[in-house]
């Protein structure tokens, strides 16, 4: 049987200014969202955490254990096609689970994270990332 997951609002990602353009494109695996929140790049076709990721997950399991308010939404995605869409679905939800995982390890509790596996349903960007909100419950 398959399970369906229930799709996402597609987040707002603010454009970036002129100026700051050439910072939102340097080469690190995490950009910030502008919520507190970041999106993780991850390499095509894998669900392994990049290393330049952890310094950012640390930061926010920091923040969220000083304000027992805040929930962290994971949305992945994964490259795909309707012919793969099994596959990316699998590879987004692995990589979300890499994401729950290391912030599990830094102390955040299992229950204030949402993961959402939304494959190659991507709104717009690169399909291969987790984007990590942040919100308050």
């Amino acid at each position: 049987a398959a399970e369906t997951v229930p799709a996402a609002p597609p987040l707002a990602v603010p454009a970036a200014p002129p100026q700051q353009a050439a910072a939102v494109a340097a080469p690190s695996a995490a950009a910030d969202l502008g919520d507190g929140g970041t999106s993780i790049a991850f390499p095509p076709d894998s669900a392994h955490m990049p290393n330049d990721a952890h310094a950012d997950l640390a930061a926010l399991a920091a923040r969220m254990s000083k304000d027992p308010n805040l929930m962290i939404s994971l949305q992945a995605y994964a490259a795909g096609t309707e012919d793969t869409e099994g596959h990316a679905r699998r590879l987004s939800l692995s990589r979300a689970l890499a994401v729950r995982s290391v912030l599990i390890d830094l102390g955040v509790h299992s229950t204030r994270i949402e993961v959402r596996a939304l494959g190659e349903k991507v709104p717009s960007g690169s399909p291969d990332r987790v984007d990590v909100a942040v919100q308050r419950r």
